[in-house]
């Protein structure tokens, strides 16, 4: 998006002065324009003439395009009351969102909270500016679902080395089931992994085949085995440290990462 402002003055200086005025910048501070007409002084000093007009064509950072964007959308949701707040760092932008219709921005789950997020920043990023990472969000929403999924994917972790049985988490964004991956990753005897497609994609949580306590069975199926010492016990190291969820492909990218133009 393009904004253009047109200076008038009765010299080309004096245009351009009004044009630099109109957006709020300083007579010093250095700006591209273009002279679309000469000053021209009146014959004798009685007939015709014409001043001078100076335009300026600014065009909108991927800042200012994310958060037009964002305000139409959530006008058009009828979500007139809520506030945004942006706060800037060096190649990325958070959107923080409150006011008390701000549940409805944040949707089942955070589902709606994500599409607002995605196309934002498709909208920030497309064009030949340098990427910038864009994050939507209301309060510590975000930083509380992830606190939540890191619980359950540990959770789970340890159901899966008691029952020796794998459990299926509902569909997940890629970025939420990274999450998942991660937590998993670091209770021993456990792994997680994808399975589906599109939207359907999902984390598993089952036992590590490769763990010692899980082979053959694991302690559940083997008569008179005492039960393994940390297996209703949470640690912070993994059995491999370079151990990758399975069947999660290249997805690096995910919901908040890099969104090609």
């Amino acid at each position: 998006m393009f904004k253009e402002i047109i200076g008038v003055g009765d010299t080309e200086l004096d245009a351009l002065n009004d044009a630099k005025k109109q957006l709020g910048l300083d007579e010093t501070d250095e700006v591209e324009f273009e002279l679309i007409q000469r000053a021209e002084k009146k014959k004798f000093g009685l007939f015709g003439g014409s001043p001078a007009k100076v335009r300026i064509v600014i065009k909108d950072t991927p800042e200012e395009k994310a958060e037009n964007f964002l305000k139409e959308v959530l006008d058009k949701m009828l979500l007139k009351d809520i506030e945004i707040e942006k706060k800037s760092e060096e190649g990325a932008v958070e959107f923080n969102l409150s006011g008390e219709d701000v549940g409805f921005a944040i949707g089942r789950r955070g589902e709606t909270l994500d599409a607002l997020q995605y196309l934002t920043s498709l909208v920030a990023n497309h064009g030949d500016d340098p990427y910038i990472k864009v994050t939507v969000n209301t309060g510590n929403y975000r930083e509380k679902r992830e606190k939540t999924l890191d619980s359950l994917g540990r959770k789970l972790a340890f159901k899966a080395i008691k029952t020796g049985k794998k459990t299926s988490l509902e569909p997940m964004n890629p970025y939420e089931r990274r999450i998942i991956h991660t937590s998993v990753q670091k209770v021993n005897g456990a792994i997680s992994w994808s399975e589906g497609e599109g939207a359907a994609r999902h984390v598993v949580i089952g036992p590590d085949p490769k763990s010692r306590g899980n082979r053959k069975g694991g302690y559940n199926n083997r008569r008179g085995s005492r039960k393994p010492y940390n297996s209703n016990r949470e640690t912070s190291a993994p059995v491999n440290p370079d151990r990758v969820p399975l069947n999660e492909g290249g997805e690096t990218g995910g919901l908040y990462g890099r969104i090609d133009k």
